[in-house]
């Protein structure tokens, strides 16, 4: 087993426990109206600013079904404050914050630079990076899409991505890597 293989073990079971503990998919059968990232980005940060004045972003993923224009109901965003050596998820819908709580787990990651290009956006390319044809032949769809910095990059863990995760039925997922301020397909991957 190669580093980079372990490397990727780690930050799957990291990514796995960071999204039970800070992102529950919880729907209330209702239609919300969907939006990208960004959109719920000021209301987050404003509220994480009130518990943190020194709160960065480090973190988003769609809380609720992604749609195929990279637009969810809702989303959530992880702050990290230094100074209270702590994290706190912020879930927003509906123009409201409907979730915010401290990570009991230590989730310490660099905080996101901006500007990064909205979820819309990242999952354009996404789609023509392999998105689409993946859809096509296995009958999938995209379920997750999360913004970070350093996940699944070993040779250059800096630059903050957006991984678009699609599934499907008897298939492998598809990983797409797209960097977030370039808007370029980073890698792509199976598994």
């Amino acid at each position: 087993m190669s580093t980079r293989d372990v490397t990727r073990g780690v930050c799957g079971g990291l990514l796995m426990a960071l999204l039970a503990a800070a992102s529950p998919r919880i729907s209330d059968g209702r239609d919300h109206p969907a939006f990208g990232a960004r959109a719920g980005l000021d209301l987050a940060t404003s509220s994480a600013q009130r518990w943190a004045a020194d709160a960065r972003l480090v973190y988003v993923e769609n809380d609720e079904a992604l749609g195929s224009t990279g637009t969810a109901p809702r989303w959530g965003y992880l702050f990290h404050s230094e100074s209270l050596d702590r994290s706190r998820a912020y879930s927003v819908r509906d123009g409201r914050v409907l979730v915010a709580e401290d990570l009991e787990m230590r989730f310490e990651a660099s905080p996101l630079q901006s500007p990064w290009i909205d979820s819309a956006d990242a999952m354009v390319i996404a789609e023509a990076g392999g998105g689409a044809t993946f859809r096509e032949k296995h009958q999938g769809a995209a379920r997750t899409m999360l913004l970070m910095r350093g996940a699944f990059q070993d040779d250059d863990p800096d630059p903050a991505t957006w991984t678009v995760i699609y599934t499907a039925p008897g298939a492998p997922a598809l990983f797409i890597m797209v960097d977030a301020l370039d808007g370029k397909v980073r890698r792509t991957w199976r598994g």
